[in-house]
Formats: C-alpha cells, structure tokens, sequence
C-alpha cells in the first residue's frame, strides 16, 4: 500500500481518536511541556569547559574576575583549535578588544561564596568579528543535511519524542556552529511525537522516510542512540552511546560514557553529543554520508525528461574517459525537482564523468561536484551548450542559472 494511501487512512483514525476521548493522543500532541527549540548557534564560535577559580573583596567582583579570565583563556583556546599552535602563542588581546568580540558567556556549572567564584564556563565569540582576526571565512565542506532522530533507552524502554527527555535537550542545546555536519532538528512540538518516534527510527522502507525528509528539509537520516543503565535509582549511570546513518541505520562508531550520579547525567549527555559529532565528522571524511539516491522524490515530469534523454542518447555520446579534473558547480534549487533537472542536465554533458550533488539546500543554493576531462573554458562552453547561464566564481568553482 502506498504511504499517500496509508496517510488518507490515518487521518480519519486520529481524528476517531480525537473525538472519542482521546486525552492519550491529546497529550502526545499538546503537553504542557512538549518540544524543546534548537539552539540557533550559526554566528557564534563557542569555546566550553573553561575552569575558573577566582578569589577577590566580594562575590561581584570575583565572578566578574572569573569572566575575564575565561574570555582570556576561550582566546587562546580559539586560536590554538584554528591555527594547530600552542596556545601560548596566540596574540595577546587587550581587554576592551575581547569585549568587542565576545558575544556571550555560557555558564556550565558555578559556586559562589562571599568571596571566592569557581565555576566551568564557556565562551561564545561573534563570528564575523572573531573569523576576521583568525583568517577563517567558514566551513567550505559541510555533508547534506542530516534530519536529526535522538533515541533514548532507559530502564529497558526505548524513546525519541514521545516524551520530553534529557537526550533530546542535549541536542536541542549542541551549538553547530563549528561542525560541518549539517544537522537538522526539530523541537519535537506539534506533530512531531507521532512521526519521528522510536517506531520510525527502525523503519528501513523508504516511502515514509521519503516523505518525513521532504517535510523537514533534510536528505538523509542520523539516529543518535543513547543506551543508559543506572546502577541504582539515583546512583551511577552507564550509557552506551551509538551513531547511526540512514534509513538502514548504518552504525558508524560506538563508545561508553559515565555519571557519577544522576545529577552529572546531563553533562554526561552534552559530551555524548559532542563525541558523537567527532564520529560523523569522521564520517564525513571517509565519505560515507553520502545521500542515499532512494530517498530523493522525483517529480514525474524530471522522471519523464530522464527517461526520454536515456531513449534518445546516442552511442557516440557516451561520457568521456580519464582522470578528469574536479569542479564545483553552484545552482539555484528551490525544489528537490530542481535538484535533480540541474544534476541530471550537468551529468549529460560531454566530458563530464560524473555530477554529485555534495551540498543540498532546498530552497537555497546546492553545490554540484563535477569531473569533467578538460580544463574550465571547455566546462563553460559545454554548460553553455546545454542552455546554462554560466558564471565564474572562482578557478574551480562555477554558478550557473537557466
């Protein structure tokens, strides 16, 4: 049965529950304390676990001391991770400079008393500012996006957004800004509950997945397991953290983490994520998050022009062979239609060995890798041939538009 089919069935199913009574599904949709909104952390640098320990006349002063000694220290820090050099070399700021350039301070955890401030802080530096001073413009390669699915085990019981829970509100609190992962998140409000849940995470056909990554944006899939074990109520905690890819649920790495008690679990949650994100960047290297092909929908008229140009393609035009050199080619997508006209219409043309759409945004501008055996004049000329309006951005790097 079709999922267009399955979802006219549904409708009226929700809609009996709804009005016989139904304060199960009533409370799945609209609790009180359903979704948390993501982070929005694209313009900021973020530097965490900085510890402090400050004495000073009064606690006023020593946690502004702290502070200061934090925008200090997440400075060096930046630069250290940006650069590759000790920490030590980083360019001595003045005070009224790392003003200008820190955006916020994060705190992690704090203790106060009449005189003295301990605390582990984090740093965020406004990136247009900061990226200037480090000579970086920002992430050049970022995966497609990722429609994020947080699955949380606990007691023997599975979960994702049927319930409130801390997994979730470590993700929805993981600043992205320094990842070139592109992860999509929901809040987990509204509908969401009924259509990614644990249910969903371990379906492997891709009607429904093809239609839930349409909706929000996203070409493939992470689930993002967690597995927690407590000794006792209250005491130390186990868990068991895996990163999966896809409507297969590929298994991309596994590790282990502990609390010391429940109280550390959320930390222990926050460096989960971040871990885990260490494992799809590492992913992301090796090449293995590319989409899959099957969860794009194609629009029957996009399908009509394949199959017409498959019919009429004579022998003589088969892609060339070789080496090839590799460019990047920008085209505005608004639609997943549009994706797919502009990666088959590229792939079509002579010379090219393949087209890979490497950066998906719907609605936005894609980018198309391109190996093409010639230099980037025969590009144009040939892009050109096909109807494109072509303009060069840089060496390697074209943008073309109908």
């Amino acid at each position: 049965m079709s999922p267009r089919r399955l979802a006219l069935i549904a409708i009226p199913l929700v809609l009996l529950l709804c009005v016989g009574g139904g304060t199960w599904l009533y409370a799945q949709l609209d609790g009180a304390d359903r979704g948390i909104p993501p982070i929005d952390s694209t313009s900021n640098f973020e530097v965490g676990g900085i510890e402090v320990d400050v004495t000073a006349q009064n606690a006023e002063r020593a946690r502004v001391e702290g502070w200061r000694q934090a925008q200090r220290e997440g400075w060096r820090m930046l630069w250290s991770r940006t650069t590759g050099r000790p920490a030590a070399q980083a360019p001595n700021l003045s005070e009224s400079v790392l003003n200008t350039i820190v955006s916020g301070i994060v705190i992690e955890q704090e203790q106060i008393s009449p005189t003295r401030y301990i605390a582990r802080l984090g740093v965020l530096f406004d990136r247009a500012r900061t990226g200037q001073m480090l000579g970086v413009a920002g992430l050049t390669r970022r995966s497609a996006p990722l429609l994020v699915i947080p699955v949380m085990t606990t007691g023997g019981t599975g979960y994702s957004f049927e319930i409130r829970n801390e997994w979730q509100r470590a993700w929805a609190q993981f600043r992205t800004v320094q990842t070139p992962i592109d992860y999509v998140r929901t809040s987990g409000a509204g509908i969401d509950p009924l259509i990614l849940n644990l249910a969903q995470s371990r379906r492997r056909g891709r009607g429904w997945w093809r239609m839930l990554l349409d909706q929000y944006g996203g070409a493939d899939i992470a689930i993002a397991e967690v597995d927690v074990r407590r000794a006792f109520p209250g005491g130390p905690a186990l868990a068991t953290f895996t990163a999966r890819f896809g409507p297969d649920a590929q298994m991309l790495g596994r590790f282990q983490l502990r609390a010391a008690s429940s109280e550390a679990l959320p930390g222990m949650l926050d460096e989960g994520v971040r871990r885990m994100d260490m494992v799809y960047r590492r992913a992301l290297e090796a090449g293995l998050l590319q989409p899959d092909p099957s969860l794009v929908i194609i629009a029957p008229a996009v399908q009509q022009v394949i199959e017409e140009e498959t019919e009429t393609e004579e022998p003589e035009q088969q892609p060339a062979t070789g080496a090839g050199n590799s460019f990047s080619v920008q085209v505005d997508t608004p639609d997943a239609g549009a994706v797919q006209t502009a990666e088959v219409s590229v792939s079509r043309v002579g010379g090219v060995t393949s087209a890979i759409t490497t950066s998906l945004a719907l609605g936005g501008t894609s980018v198309i890798r391109v190996t093409y055996v010639g230099d980037a004049a025969g590009l144009q000329a040939a892009l050109r041939a096909q109807g494109w309006n072509v303009t060069v951005v840089s060496g390697s790097t074209l943008r073309i538009s109908r």
